[in-house]
């Protein structure tokens, strides 16, 4: 049997944030055509969603997008998307401003929560 042992800190959370600009988190999760994808500070990738202007509770075709993520930011969400979020084991986070501050601001709060 072998036993590995990994520093938590070499633990990195993969972050979706949902932004119609890429600067800023700005947007409702059912609004959310574009996501950017961050392990912790470091940017991955960004994917887009069909998403219609005109439907609601849209919230579910973001959390299916971003299953291998541990929290989607953003704006504002329903209800239907966190019961959604908690069936994928996904965290759903609000917060608003610019990405940087967004994320350092999540991943402070989780470091503080964990000590």
């Amino acid at each position: 049997m072998y036993y590995y042992l990994i520093k938590m800190e070499d633990f990195k959370m993969r972050l979706a944030v949902v932004s119609s600009d890429g600067k800023n988190v700005d947007t409702h999760l059912g609004k959310g055509k574009t996501i950017y994808v961050y392990d912790d500070m470091d940017f991955v990738e960004k994917r887009e969603l069909e998403i219609s202007d005109d439907s609601k509770h849209q919230g579910g075709k973001v959390i299916q997008a971003c299953k291998d993520c541990d929290a989607i930011i953003s704006v504002q969400y329903g209800f239907k998307s966190k019961i959604k979020a908690d069936d994928a084991d996904v965290k759903l986070v609000m917060d608003e401003g610019p990405i940087e501050e967004v994320l350092k601001r999540y991943i402070d709060h989780v470091n503080f929560m964990k000590n």
